[in-house]
């Protein structure tokens, strides 16, 4: 009996904390999509795309 409760009590400690794990991933992908977000504008600005166009054309010459 003694062993069945500190299961029980184990399983209960798991459990309460199980929702933390979800919550982490929830902010580590929300830090993920606005990094991407933050790079995509500035790989797409004006003087980077103009930056890669010069070095793609003197690799390509």
């Amino acid at each position: 009996m003694r062993k069945l409760l500190a299961n029980y009590a184990r399983l209960r400690v798991e459990a309460a904390d199980a929702g933390m794990n979800t919550a982490e991933y929830a902010v580590g992908t929300l830090a993920a999509v606005a990094f991407a977000g933050i790079l995509y504008k500035v790989v797409t600005g004006a003087s980077i795309t103009a930056a890669l166009s010069g070095i793609i054309g003197r690799a390509l010459k």
